[in-house]
């Protein structure tokens, strides 16, 4: 049988824990290891920040990806439309029109 041993926390902390622990894992032996290997793992200490996360990230690239369709769309507006336009009807062949045929009326006089 495993041996245990006693640690201090604050009374917030330790519950804290052990709700994230009953959450995630069978054991608060298995929650601490895991969190312990994680950082040893990835050689980074719980202290410092790993930066923006997915939320903001997927936020800024959302607003990025709205800038650009923004701009392809003022593009379509502004240019490509209307170069299409002149393009088109400078290939157009217009047949000329019709006119009646003037005809001379003979009277018979």
């Amino acid at each position: 049988m495993d041996s245990f041993i006693g640690i201090r926390f604050k009374k917030e902390t330790a519950k804290r824990f052990q709700e994230f622990s009953k959450t995630h894992f069978k054991s608060h032996t298995e929650a601490l290891e895991t969190m312990l290997d994680f950082f040893f793992y990835n050689e980074i200490s719980p202290k410092e920040k790993l930066g923006p996360t997915g939320r903001t990230i997927e936020a800024k690239l959302l607003k990025r990806i709205n800038a650009v369709i923004a701009i392809m769309r003022d593009v379509e507006k502004t240019q490509t439309k209307p170069t299409v336009a002149m393009i088109q009807s400078l290939f157009e062949i217009e047949e000329p029109k019709k006119k009646p045929l003037i005809v001379e009326k003979k009277y018979a006089g």
